[in-house]
């Protein structure tokens, strides 16, 4: 009965005449989705999505349980929750475009910001800002040199972030269900990027560590594939995840901060969750810039890691050895520099994870909802068609 009282309500609403009546269908098609998925038990979580549902299963629900409403048919896509016959390939698509864009168009940044974290620099690699730093590198060393290493990053960047993105778009709609049943939750949130961070470092981290000795001054390799024989063959494979844990105890409370950030302040900007690209863009930001701040000690133990700077491990008595292990990597930045070693290369960082957040969350959420409205448009078409 109660239920009725509802479907009643909502019909008498979707009725209302003028321009009431688009927004009023529009809230009734999602609360009506909603109990349709209450009672039909139909679950938007990892094992529901794998794989398409069978072709208008979802309409003949919505017209058993509601008659002539059609709802479904004048409402406007939910781009927050893609359509029911989107599979995981489509948060897979629009989550390694997004990575490539990022991870591309901020290169030159991140390449600074390698630099700016090295303990031992060359005088000839001693820079006073950002942009110093890159005014200096192009002066004197050719205007590709802040893009070397820069093929090695794709590669790796587009399938690293289809799987961080799919994961966490399962995992936070599974977990908030279970957690904060019909609302947003903080805490899947951030479990969820925990999660996905594993998946993502596991296939990044070898092109990190072919970018990050790229990058550095007087580095001695002719290009990717010559790095990664090296490497191979004076360090054996085990050289491609030194760094590994060191990546997941950074990225896990970075990408924690990341996401719960970032649902936070899309509930402040845009409550409603419609595409607002500007609410995008800024809160994935602040999201950004605030996580990076927060980790950048291990990014610095991170960087060491990766690039076994040879000028280091002179200073340390590591001639001929590696230094493996966060807690080798931290005893070794602290005898070097002291504490504000640890926030060595914060500014570049910073001004690099700002707009390669901002960049990688608009990018998502625009291919996230083209991919949403051009499914919408389809279905609507087909069901015009049956007509």
């Amino acid at each position: 009965m109660e239920a009725d009282g509802f479907v009643r309500r909502r019909r008498m609403s979707a009725e209302t005449p003028g321009g009431e009546a688009a927004v009023a269908g529009a809230s009734a098609g999602a609360e009506i989705r909603w109990l349709g998925s209450r009672f039909w038990g139909v679950s938007e979580g990892i094992v529901g999505t794998l794989s398409p549902r069978i072709g208008g299963e979802a309409e003949v629900t919505t017209a058993q349980l509601y008659g002539p409403l059609e709802v479904s048919d004048i409402a406007e896509p939910d781009y927050e929750g893609l359509p029911q016959g989107a599979s995981t390939s489509t948060y897979m698509l629009a989550g390694a475009v997004a990575g490539i864009m990022e991870h591309c168009l901020m290169y030159p940044i991140d390449c600074v910001k390698t630099r700016m974290q090295s303990l031992q620099p060359e005088p000839a690699a001693r820079y006073r800002n950002v942009m110093d730093a890159l005014w200096r590198i192009v002066r004197t060393e050719g205007i590709w040199r802040p893009i070397r290493g820069l093929n090695a990053t794709a590669l790796g960047a587009g399938p690293a972030h289809a799987l961080y993105f799919a994961c966490y778009e399962k995992l936070k709609k599974t977990l908030s269900d279970v957690i904060h049943p019909g609302a947003n939750s903080h805490l899947a949130n951030g479990a969820a990027g925990c999660v996905a961070t594993l998946l993502h470092d596991a296939v990044m981290n070898p092109a990190e560590v072919v970018k990050q000795r790229m990058q550095m001054y007087n580095s001695p390799y002719r290009g990717v594939l010559d790095c990664v024989r090296c490497v191979w063959q004076r360090e054996g494979a085990g050289a491609f995840y030194r760094s590994y844990t060191t990546q997941l105890t950074m990225n896990v409370p970075f990408q924690a901060l990341h996401f719960i950030t970032y649902e936070y302040l899309q509930e402040l900007l845009n409550p409603h969750r419609h595409y607002n690209p500007s609410s995008h863009m800024v809160s994935g930001a602040l999201a950004g810039a605030i996580a990076a701040a927060a980790t950048t000690p291990l990014d610095v133990c991170k960087t060491l890691l990766n690039t076994q700077e040879s000028l280091a491990l002179h200073s340390v008595s590591q001639s001929g050895g590696h230094i493996s292990g966060l807690a080798h990597a931290f005893r070794t930045v602290y005898r070097l520099g002291g504490l504000p070693a640890y926030f060595k290369g914060v500014q570049a960082r910073v001004i690099y994870q700002m707009p390669s957040t901002a960049i990688s969350w608009s990018v998502y959420e625009f291919f996230k909802y083209v991919i949403t409205k051009h499914q919408h448009e389809r279905r609507r078409s087909q069901k015009d068609g049956e007509k």
